[in-house]
This record gives structure tokens, sequence and C-alpha cells, in this order.
């Protein structure tokens, strides 16, 4: 599932509600610092040189949506940068960033500025910087295990640990969404993952406990994955998962 559009939708979320989407990444293929066995773009794409839009590309797509939108009396809930790979690998982020919010006060200043990303690049001053510009730093951790994050995300830097992710999660003081999606199920090498076992669960707890994030949003796999054997979790076991951070005072919201 690509998006080819640098604007697309809106679309109805189910985590987000009236979405606009904003890709930044190329309209042929995944580009991304993760190549996740669920991720519903597929696996990343061998691209020799990706073409990415143009800050003014983005700024002149978006704006001419947003007066459309405004025209036909369609409001939105939440502008989303998602697409097809990581939105925070763009050279021109921040500034990307920066337009998208003051079209955003322009046209629809009800609607929230998101961020879908895998934090892999928290360690640039000027991506953190960005994403406090946003209302949604929606961020993932779908392992507080090294080996099992590996196994599920599969980074494109093999020496990702899950300390340097929370480490650099932390310099947002809980001011931001963790995302995690759970499943199981076997790899095409038979490496075996999911991340619903005590060990795996127990390990996550502490690391919600130490970021102490606004929400946690936890979600299934909804769509065809490239990986085929994976399994989706029961709305029941997602509820068992969530209930002890409900527990002690988290929010979480539940997708299943």
């Amino acid at each position: 599932m690509l998006f080819s559009e640098i604007v697309y939708g809106p679309i109805h979320s189910r985590r987000l509600g009236t979405s606009l989407g904003i890709n930044l990444m190329p309209a042929d293929g995944k580009l991304c610092t993760f190549d996740c066995i669920y991720c519903e773009c597929g696996f990343n794409h061998p691209f020799p040189h990706p073409v990415l839009p143009e800050r003014e590309q983005v700024s002149a797509c978006l704006e001419a949506k947003l007066r459309q939108l405004q025209a036909e009396r369609i409001a939105l809930d939440v502008i989303t940068f998602s697409g097809n790979g990581e939105p925070t690998l763009h050279p021109q982020f921040e500034a990307v960033i920066a337009d998208t919010c003051a079209l955003r006060d322009r046209f629809c200043p009800q609607a929230k500025v998101s961020v879908l990303s895998n934090a892999t690049q928290l360690g640039r001053e000027d991506v953190v910087r960005a994403l406090w510009q946003c209302d949604n730093r929606i961020l993932k951790l779908d392992s507080a295990i090294t080996a099992t994050m590996r196994a599920i995300d599969a980074p494109v830097n093999s020496a990702a640990t899950v300390d340097g992710i929370i480490g650099n999660l932390q310099q947002f003081n809980g001011n931001f969404t963790l995302q995690t999606c759970f499943l199981r199920g076997t790899l095409p090498n038979g490496t075996v993952v999911d991340n619903t076992a005590p060990e795996e669960l127990e390990a996550w707890y502490d690391a919600v406990r130490l970021l102490h994030p606004k929400l946690v949003m936890i979600y299934v796999i909804d769509r065809a994955t490239p990986v085929k054997t994976l399994q989706k979790i029961s709305p029941e076991q997602m509820q068992q998962i969530a209930e002890p951070l409900v527990a002690e005072g988290f929010s979480v919201q539940i997708s299943a």
C-alpha cells in the first residue's frame, strides 16, 4: 500500500480521526530506516538516488488541498506526516513542518499536526526542533528488548538498540505518544517473534513507566503485511495488555 501523492486523503484513521496525509518519501517505493515485518507499505525499495518532494512542492500541494477542503466545508481532525517511509528522513523536514503549521493556522486552526515516526532520527537537533513544533509526536517502540526490536523492525542500522531509542525518547519528557504494534508469528528464517510474551511485556511496561508518555497507543496489524505468517492479536488480549497501565493511571488507546 503505497501513497502516490504528496498530499492524500482525507482518510478516516482508526487512531486519529479525519486525517489529511502528507508523504515526504518517494511515490514509487518505501524509504525508511526500519524495514518492519508488518509495514503496509511493504519492504524498503533499493533506491540508488531517491527523489523526494521539495519543500515548495509540499507547501503548494498542501495549500491547494486545504483551500479545496475549506470550500467543501470538510473539517479535519489532523494533518499527519506518514506516507511511504520515515518522514523525518526528509532533509528539509524542519522547514516543511514550519510551513505546515502556518498553513494549518491559516486554513484549519482546529486541526492537529501529527508526525508518525520510528524515532530513529532523534539524534538530529533539527528533527527534534521540528517535532516540538507539532501537536502530536507519535513515536514507535515495538519492543523494549533489542533482539525482538531488531526482529520486528529490522533497522537499517544493524547496531540500533532499544537503549539508544529510549534515551532519545527521554528528551521529550513524556510529552509524546508512544506507539506499539503487538503481533506474533514466524519469520521466513524460522525466528519466532511475539512481543506479547510475559518477558516482553514486563520489559515494555518498564519502558513505559520510565518514559511516562502522555498517551500510549497500542494497535494490531490491520492490512496485508510483507511477512505473511504474522498473526493478529485478539481484542481481548489487547485489553489485557492495557489493563496494568490503565490501573497505574496511564492513558491508553487501543486499536484492535
